[in-house]
């Protein structure tokens, strides 16, 4: 974590150049700055939207920064904190030809912080340059120790130092100008490392130019890392009659039994679907057939009834103090609860006749229904955010604070792409003002630039296209656009499947996809999710579609856990594996810290993680993630490993101890090891490597 307690950029005199400045505006330009800094990164939309962190997360601050002629010029970062403090941060030219500089930052707490750079004339920097090679040219050598005397004076003058830190600059200027020494001593003197040292963490500035700030909105690490486990409160607990093959609906407390199960897997966040009345006009019945049987419960999201609305609970589930006795079990077990947010009503929804203006009205006077073409959603009234914005509004407003009243945190938004922009970036901002770690998943699957949008505009993370990218090539290139383009705002969560979602990549591999996909979700990014039943391989397609056969959202599940079922899979140890790594090993907490590695076979995926580490970076780790993506035959390849970007100081040549975090097993691994992985190895489809310096 950046060094927090570091001084304030010293001042430096202020000297503007006799020039009117409201001349550019007529062009439409910004005065560049006696020290130009330029082409400032992370800045989202120019500016417009804040850069975002969570608190802890390293990365990396870089500008362009340069000036005329050859004196030396540098750079530093300012970060304001919450309570506007400022904090210097050094940056350092990693490319002088580009006039490249970076500084890595992170911030220590939530709110809302900035960041600006600072371009600045060198004066010690230029003397420490150019003094030693006049003095040992024999030109100018008294007047070059003068100089740099003088410096060092200033340095006294115009910073302020603690007196160890004086009394050593006192010693560099009195030996700078002792004619009787050696004129190496002299040099040593001015430019010893103390010296250095003392000037860089203070330094002496000149004409320093400032960056515009920019915003940085800093949020809790949930934000950015964790594991969502979904449940259809429904199903859990759900029994069926064997004589009438009737179900009788689970409850919140028959749903709170599975919660220390879910705990144990080691997932951070229990996702409830939908917990409201559901409607009977239209309703859906099994695979989403028109065709409905008396006692088929519905889809949830069909939402509303004669029992009430968004805010109110499916009278089979229980009441307010059910619910609340819930969110206290998953509390006790260390589990969050996310609710799902579908704005949208059935045609028995109190906003049905107490608001019609909410919805579009077609010209026979009735009430449209959802349509994605060829796709019916008859039980379901889409709202139309521009018949009543304001009354809207008010009442999306008003029901998401029941659900914070009741102790939710998380919201996993559905179809956020089909309702106003303007309107999320509005809620999710009213309710950071009170709310601030109130967490927002927005589920768009939909064009980039929507889905790049809502995360500007507020989405703490977003569904992604993962699930349709199989190959290792289109997770490479993928991954690499969520963890440089697009990683100052927008934070990806993972999922294999939903209830929506079953691709034919998973239909048809079988328990060796589910291993694969839900390693790789778990550790190319921080947040993934699984949905309930994914232990058991639940993979059977509903023909013509990508979704699973008797799909949850139109009946009840028993999926009978604790029992030995003959012919099932059980994936529980391995997603308490993969969680378990998770929280051991901070390098997989980051999203930007990813680098991709060769392997000659196209179907092997190989990538490391490193940091994860605050402060001296002791704490750091690094993770390698080599996996097969072929499901159905077994594959070897070479690797041809990066060592010197794997982070721990590993030179071309050297070797290192790989620990393999699944199995417990040991190899000496150098540049280029070979492995042997595939669907006859169990969970060695993939090796999760712990790198261990030899």
């Amino acid at each position: 974590m950046t060094d927090l307690s570091t001084t304030p950029p010293a001042p430096s005199r202020p000297e503007e150049p006799p020039i009117d400045r409201s001349v550019l505006a007529v062009f439409g330009q910004e005065p560049v700055g006696r020290i130009p800094v330029l082409d400032v990164e992370p800045v989202v939309d120019g500016g417009r939207r804040p850069t975002r962190s969570v608190v802890g997360e390293l990365f990396s601050l870089s500008a362009t920064v340069f000036r005329e002629g050859h004196d030396a010029v540098n750079a530093t970062v300012v970060l304001t904190d919450p309570d506007d403090v400022e904090h210097a941060v050094p940056m350092t030219q990693v490319n002088p030809g580009l006039s490249h500089w970076e500084a890595e930052v992170s911030a220590d707490r939530e709110g809302v912080w900035g960041f600006r750079v600072e371009g600045w004339s060198d004066p010690y920097g230029t003397w420490s340059h150019d003094g030693p090679i006049k003095v040992r040219a024999g030109v100018d050598v008294e007047l070059s120790f003068e100089d740099g005397a003088r410096v060092l004076e200033r340095a006294l003058d115009e910073v302020e130092r603690p007196p160890e830190h004086r009394a050593v600059l006192d010693e560099a200027i009195v030996t700078l100008r002792a004619s009787s020494l050696a004129a190496e001593e002299r040099l040593h003197a001015g430019t010893r490392d103390e010296v250095v040292e003392i000037l860089a963490a203070a330094p002496l500035r000149d004409r320093v130019s400032a960056s515009p700030t920019h915003a940085w909105w800093v949020e809790r690490p949930l934000a950015l890392t964790g594991a969502w486990y979904e449940i259809f409160p429904r199903s859990e607990g759900a029994t069926q009659d064997p004589q009438t093959g009737l179900w009788t609906s689970g409850t919140f407390a028959t749903a709170a039994e599975r919660l220390p199960a879910i705990s144990a897997m080691g997932f951070d966040v229990v996702y409830l679907t939908p917990v409201h009345p559901i409607g009977t006009t239209n309703r859906k019945g099994r695979n989403n057939s028109l065709t409905v049987q008396e006692h088929d419960p519905g889809s949830p999201y069909a939402i509303g009834s004669a029992d009430g609305g968004h805010d109110a609970i499916h009278p089979d589930l229980g009441d307010f103090d059910a619910f609340d006795a819930f969110v206290a079990r998953a509390r006790e077990e260390g589990l969050e609860v996310a609710l799902d947010l579908a704005l949208q009503a059935s045609p028995d929804h109190p906003w049905a006749t107490e608001h019609p203006d909410f919805f579009t009205t077609r010209a026979d006077g009735t009430i449209a229904y959802a349509e994605n073409p060829p796709k019916k959603y008859q039980d379901i009234y889409p709202v139309n955010f521009d018949t009543s914005p304001a009354k809207i509004y008010a009442e999306v407003r008003r029901v998401v604070q029941v659900w914070i009243d009741h102790g939710v945190t998380l919201f996993r938004v559905d179809n956020p792409h089909t309702k106003p922009v303007e309107f999320w970036q509005w809620l999710i901002a009213d309710v950071a003002v009170d709310h601030p770690d109130v967490i927002w998943l927005a589920e768009a699957f939909t064009t980039p630039m929507m889905m790049r949008t809502l995360a500007k505009v507020g989405f703490q993370q977003s569904y992604t296209y993962y699930a349709w990218r199989n190959t290792a090539a289109e997770l490479r290139e993928y991954v690499t656009e969520l963890a440089t383009e697009t990683a100052p705002y927008m934070r990806p969560s993972f999922w294999p499947t939903t209830h929506d979602i079953l691709t034919p990549y998973m239909q048809h591999g079988g328990v060796a996809a589910h291993l694969v996909r839900s390693a790789l979700a778990a550790t190319l990014v921080p947040t993934y999710g699984i949905y309930t039943g994914y232990e058991h391989v639940e993979n059977r397609p509903r023909p013509g579609v990508e979704e699973h056969l008797d799909n949850e959202k139109y009946e009840f599940k028993d999926r009978r856990w604790g029992e030995q079922v003959p012919g099932r899979a059980d994936l529980t140890d391995w997603l308490t594996t993969l969680n378990r790594i998770r929280r051991e090993h901070p390098s997989l907490h980051w999203l930007r810290n990813i680098t991709f590695h060769e392997a000659e076979d196209e179907n092997i995926l190989v990538f490391s993680k490193h940091g994860g580490g605050a402060g001296d970076g002791s704490d750091r780790d690094t993770v390698i993630v080599v996996a097969s993506l072929d499901t159905a035959a077994v594959r070897e390849s070479r690797l041809h490993l990066d060592l010197p970007a794997l982070g721990l100081g590993l030179r071309w040549g050297d070797t290192f101890v790989a620990h393999d975090l699944v199995t417990g097993g040991r190899w000496t691994w150098d540049d280029a090891p070979s492995v042997r992985l595939g669907p006859g190895y169990g969970s060695e489809q993939v090796h999760i490597i712990h790198v261990v310096r030899s």
